[in-house]
């Protein structure tokens, strides 16, 4: 089984409001036996109970709905839809309409009406499934007849393959696509007498063309089709959506193209409008248009395969081959668009924007961006036509970024047009830079897409005024919670009784046997995710909304999570909890898919977990309300606020493994990261393994921390910053015992460019054991590092490691982080250091091993780490410090973090072997 069907990594990263399970299938209860059955527990098949048929098109398919039933572990019937559907089999209504309770099956190419005879309107709900088998059936809605497809945000209809519905490996072209007829007009229409043009990859007799550019084929709206696409022959292939000779009546708003074998939406001509479209991992070119399409399309959002396969351009557009002059011209309006290539490098390449044969076109707000393996960004063919529409106007793009990183932004014939100069400095509002983009294409805090933006209203009423470049932004993205790979458009499988819970999707089991269930998009009312199986965090998952529609994730003990890529990771929102209460011999697990089907584990392989809260960061303004973006998470997951004893839930027997994700450099994911989380919340026995990034980091807030283990981490294992004035205690840091990447076992800031800022970073620390290891790269192994004006209090270390390791303690050489040394902000005592460096000083500074020896209070230095550990353990005889009277701290007969004799790490740990 394709593992991307499995695991439905979403690259695009995801990205980043998304709205619940919406855009999942799931059957509506009409009059169906709504008995259920676990798919995966290999009981028998479910005998469909059919709906009442005697209005409903088509003919129920017992084959299909006993597969179909299977697949979706629920009683379904499947009817097929074959040859035409015309007015004599429209309900009372004048309509033909296919319910959402149940699944419909395309069976060769389906006509809606005759050419402009026996006319009639397809009327499908929100929610339904339509699927095709093959490349050769599809749907055609003729000349005069209309469709109406009206899908919400949260219930899409889905238009997809067989192989997607029951779980099978899914791929682009495994069924046809949707055709469009209208009479609007093309100049490949006669210039005299009626037009009648054969569309491309349909039978004969399907035709499009006339002199009504204003003519209505119905409505799409939240339609998401995948998997199609289909070449009859060269040239002549199923688009995922074709528009011929569509006109300006009809209304398109929300759709997505997904995996198609050709192009995502082709325009023969016509004068359609569209809103809120979505181009995903299209093998051809996501928009093309010809023989003279003057629509206007706003919000458009193209991104070719991450994995960078097949691909061509984001837009192909062209007015006539053979009459480069043809009119009317293909001329259309294009506003906030984002076009994201792909190294794919075949018999075509991947590219941005081609315009030829003598197109116009009139572009507003657009980014073109890609890896360095994409070809160029912006062409505009070297013909007599097409270069005098660069002078004439008929050719236009104003207040857009290119910022594609192969240096070939732009591609000319020396005796054509300089594009970079036109682009530049003939053009108005246009930069080459970098757009700085999340992994969801939504631009981050600083990218150069959040100013310089046109009003497109200004031009054309129908465009929306906005004040941002590309097709989404941050914080408000219209894509969730509808669109595949953006929380939305997945075969949701119904809930059985021993299976997936409700708010989860079942998918296939990921290691071959365990029930495994997905969670995707925002996640608005509690969820409890059950013993028993496996789940999948598809994307970027909330729980909640920033202080809104708030929800408590419950997880089980023993359960496991595991992502499947950087872009998959857990944020829990402002104002909603998590509950993770796992056991020493049942620990809550989130891993990697590789850790879950046995396979090489290794950190950066999936994103980590993120908890943000309402506890005080000094970086929150000195009046209003707070909202701080978090680092290595989309736009919009901000934290920040005044309480102090904010409570966003509990972490209990909790390990998180081999994630973390660079988002950018100083962009990155951690294994968990508590950012404004505060003391009502309870932290006890977690460890972070083998992390890309930091172990934990603490930006700002109260939140207190008890047996933390921390191992093979490659950055810093805690890291605090911005006002962090939390409680830890129990602290096992281990780095990697084969010497790779590490840095420190504890950075702490309290603010670069404000060291003295409040509040200040200022957490009491005690009982832990660091052991470095000798890793020497761009950063080195270390131990302690107070830099940035932070303050600690700290007790009970034992910092070790092997000869080469970096030193055990330093202090920023800066007036603030010295000044905390002779005050009080800075302590450290009884404590041991025996690392060949056991402190760093610059002349002048605080002579650290004065400070630490003679001014501090119990504190000794040891020759090596044989002399302090034994194995993990402390046999240290410097004296603990006395913590009687503290509510937090337990008093110990011991420093470091365990003893020999009381190994809390027993159980439940990893790495530690």
């Amino acid at each position: 089984m394709e593992l991307k069907r499995i695991f439905k990594a979403s690259a695009i990263a995801t990205a980043l409001i998304l709205a619940g399970c919406g855009g999942d299938i799931n059957i509506t209860e009409g009059n169906i036996d709504n008995s259920v059955t676990n798919n995966n527990t290999g009981g028998s098949t479910p005998t469909p109970t059919p709906t009442p048929t005697e209005t409903l098109p088509g003919e129920s398919s017992t084959f299909l709905s006993t597969q179909v039933s299977a697949a979706l572990g629920q009683t379904v019937e499947v009817r097929t839809l074959s040859g035409r559907l015309i007015d004599s089999m429209a309900d009372s209504s004048g309509k033909i309409t296919l319910t959402s309770d149940t699944v419909w099956a395309l069976e060769g190419a389906v006509f809606v009406g005759n050419d402009k005879a026996d006319s009639v309107t397809l009327a499908i709900e929100p929610g339904t499934i339509i699927f095709g088998r093959n490349g050769s059936d599809y749907l055609v809605v003729s000349r005069d007849s209309k469709i109406e497809a009206q899908g919400t945000a949260a219930a899409p209809i889905i238009m997809t393959s067989y192989s997607d519905v029951i779980g099978d490996q899914v791929g682009a072209g495994q069924w046809g696509g949707m055709v469009l007829l209208g009479n609007a007009k093309s100049n490949k229409c006669p210039a005299t007498g009626d037009c009648a043009l054969q569309v491309e990859g349909v039978e004969e007799g399907a035709v499009f063309g006339g002199t009504d550019d204003t003519d209505n084929s119905g409505i799409l709206k939240y339609v998401v089709v995948k998997y199609a696409g289909f070449e009859i022959a060269p040239d002549n292939e199923l688009n995922g959506i074709t528009f011929g000779g569509v006109g300006s009546g009809t209304e398109v708003d929300y759709i997505q193209v997904h995996a198609n074998a050709d192009d995502g939406i082709e325009f023969f001509g016509g004068a359609v409008n569209l809103k809120h479209v979505v181009l995903t991992s299209n093998q051809d070119d996501s928009v093309d248009w010809d023989n003279g399409f003057r629509g206007k399309l706003q919000y458009v959002y193209v991104e070719q395969d991450k994995s960078s396969g097949d691909a061509n351009r984001g837009i192909e557009g062209d007015n006539d081959g053979s009459t480069p002059d043809a009119e009317p011209q293909s001329n259309p309006m294009i506003a906030n668009m984002t076009i994201i290539g792909n190294n794919f490098d075949g018999e075509d390449d991947s590219e941005g924007v081609y315009l030829r044969e003598g197109s116009g076109a009139q572009i507003y707000n657009m980014v073109v961006t890609g890896p360095a393996g994409m070809g160029e960004c912006f062409e505009v063919e070297n013909s007599t036509e097409s270069q005098a529409n660069l002078a004439d106007s008929t050719i236009t793009m104003s207040n857009s970024v290119l910022g594609c990183t192969n240096d070939e932004n732009f591609k000319f014939d020396a005796t054509g047009v300089d594009l970079e100069n036109w682009f530049l400095n003939t053009q108005t509002g246009n930069r080459v830079a970098a757009p700085m983009l999340n992994a969801d294409g939504t631009p981050m805090a600083g990218s150069p897409l959040l100013t310089g933006a046109a009003d497109a209203s200004a031009v054309d009423t129908f465009f929306d005024a906005t004040d941002y470049i590309g097709a989404v932004k941050s914080g408000s993205d219209w894509r969730d919670g509808w669109a595949f790979g953006f929380g939305g458009g997945d075969i949701k499988v119904v809930q059985s009784t021993s299976g997936c819970p409700s708010g989860t999707i079942s998918i296939a089991e990921a290691d071959g046997t365990t029930t495994t269930c997905e969670v995707s998009g925002r996640i608005t009312a509690d969820l409890h995710l059950t013993s028993g199986n496996l789940y999948a965090l598809s994307g970027a998952v909330f729980i909640g909304n920033d202080n809104a529609d708030s929800a408590t994730l419950t997880i089980d003990a023993g359960v496991t999570l595991y992502g499947a890529s950087g872009n998959d990771y857990l944020v829990v929102s402002r104002g909603s909890k998590i509950s993770a209460i796992g056991t020493a011999a049942a620990p809550i697990t989130f891993t990697s898919i590789q850790d879950v089907q046995g396979l090489n584990t290794a950190a950066g392989q999936w994103g980590g977990v993120v908890l943000l809260g309402n506890a005080p960061s000094n970086k929150c303004p000195a009046t209003g309300a707070c909202a701080l973006q978090v680092e290595g998470v989309q736009e919009g997951a901000v934290f920040g606020g005044t309480n102090e004893t904010d409570n966003s839930g509990t972490l209990n027997y909790v390990r998180v493994m081999n994630g973390g994700y660079e988002i950018a450099p100083d962009n990155e994911l951690n294994g968990i990261t508590f950012a404004g989380v505060g003391s009502g919340t309870a932290v006890d026995y977690i460890q972070i393994h083998q992390n890309a990034d930091d172990g934990v980091e603490f930006f700002g807030g109260n939140v207190d921390v008890k047996h933390l283990v921390l191992t093979a981490n490659q950055d810093d294992n805690i890291d605090w910053d911005n006002g962090y004035r939390g409680r830890i205690q129990y602290v096992l840091i281990r780095q990697a015992q084969d010497n790779s990447d590490a840095n420190r076992g504890i950075e702490a800031d309290n603010d670069g460019s404000t060291p003295d800022a409040q509040p200040q970073s200022n957490p009491t620390v005690a009982n832990v054991t660091i052991i470095g290891n000798t890793f020497d790269g761009e950063d080195d192994s270390e131990g302690v590092y107070l830099r940035e004006g932070t303050g600690a209090q700290l007790a009970n270390f034992i910092i070790t490691g092997p000869t080469g390791m970096g030193e055990c303690f330093e202090v920023e050489n800066s007036a603030e982080s010295q000044t905390n040394l002779g005050d009080g902000t800075i302590t450290f005592t009884h404590s041991v250091v025996a690392c060949g460096e056991n402190f760093k000083n610059d002349t002048g500074a605080v002579d650290l091993e004065n400070w630490f020896l003679s001014v501090q209070a119990g504190n000794a230095v040891a020759a090596n780490s044989a002399a302090v550990l034994n194995g993990i353990f402390s046999i240290s005889t410097v004296t603990p410090k006395d913590f009687s009277g503290e509510t937090f701290f337990d008093n110990t007969d011991f420093i470091g973090a365990v003893k020999e004799g009381d190994n809390w790490t027993a159980g439940w740990t990893v790495g530690l072997e």
